[in-house]
């Protein structure tokens, strides 16, 4: 059962351009590890970009890739038993639906459904554990070196990782996919099965509610990884991509995204031309409860699936969390 509350974020930062990103502090971004590069490679800041750590549904990103290497997207596939009874978020894969792979991309990259990547992990492959081979000698081709993947969908298995660094990697070759770039684009689609069975979708992505210039991200979280992101922003000057791994929140997820943002969509048009400064400014709960509306299943947030979180502006975001500028 949903429940529909208002929640303040604190400690929503605004700040100017950086040249330095040594000159934050540690403790700036509340994440284990973090980056922000440009889309020459640049790194504009970071926080433990080497450390490995678990990427939670990150991973279907390369799902989507080898997917899309192999199989035409207007192919139907059938649900198999075993990918139905993944553990996944709503809405749910029925043993026996027939969906395309296009739809099954949607469903994985936009809510996140872990049935959806297995389905297309045995389209493709046969079985999970033939594709997760295939994902890795993907991550390898592309340079994602610090990358090693168990699961299709990234529920936790064995020793499965990643870097902050290598998430931007892995985004930016998913964006060279026009179909991945479209999916995750998008805020709201509606999936039908073969048989008629509609399934609503909305991406559980925050930022493109909150920021114009969201090309598109991939979120995660289990009890392990903690909540992630690796997105990838157009600043007019050029792409960049962020990066999130370890935070404590969804909140704090989006607080590290926002700060990272506003770092690297600032650096690339104003130039680095001062050391960055960062100024807290506080939502109270009375700014943030006329504007926006979180849902959150509290049943889902308290098992190893992804919390579904929706954000819903009914007007313009309040000033003290409007850091898009």
């Amino acid at each position: 059962m949903k429940r529909l509350f208002s929640y303040a974020l604190c400690a929503v930062f605004l700040f100017s351009t950086a040249k330095s990103a040594e000159a934050f502090s540690p403790q700036a971004i509340p994440a284990k590890a973090c980056i922000v590069i440009d889309d020459n490679d640049a790194v504009l800041y970071s926080q433990n970009p080497l450390k490995k750590l678990p990427p939670a549904s990150t991973v279907k990103l390369v799902t989507a890739m080898v997917a899309l290497d192999r199989l035409d997207p207007a192919v139907i596939v059938k649900v198999s038993r075993a990918a139905a009874a993944v553990r996944s978020i709503k809405p749910r894969l029925l043993a026996g639906d027939e969906l395309t792979v296009l739809d099954l991309l949607h469903l994985a990259l936009m809510q996140s459904i872990n049935s959806a990547a297995v389905a297309l992990a045995e389209a493709t492959s046969g079985s999970e554990g033939k594709f997760v081979e295939l994902m890795n000698q993907k991550a390898k081709e592309i340079g994602a070196d610090d990358t090693h993947f168990v699961t299709a969908s990234g529920m936790p298995k064995g020793r499965q990782y990643t870097t902050a660094r290598d998430l931007t990697i892995i985004l930016k070759k998913a964006l060279t996919y026009p179909l991945i770039r479209e999916i995750i684009g998008k805020k709201e689609w509606l999936v039908k099965t073969v048989a008629g069975r509609e399934l609503y979708l909305e991406n559980t992505d925050d930022l493109l509610w909150s920021r114009e210039n969201m090309v598109g991200g991939k979120t995660g979280f289990t009890r392990n990884a903690r909540h992630c992101f690796v997105g990838a922003l157009d600043t007019g000057n050029g792409l960049i991509f962020t990066a999130v791994l370890g935070a404590r929140s969804r909140s704090r997820l989006w607080e590290s995204a926002q700060l990272l943002a506003d770092l690297g969509t600032s650096s690339r048009m104003i130039g680095s031309t001062e050391e960055p400064l960062i100024q807290p400014q506080t939502c109270s709960p009375e700014d943030l409860s006329s504007h926006v509306d979180f849902e959150i299943n509290w049943k889902q947030f308290s098992s190893l699936e992804e919390p579904l979180f929706t954000k819903h502006y009914r007007e313009a975001p309040p000033a003290c969390l409007d850091v898009s500028r």
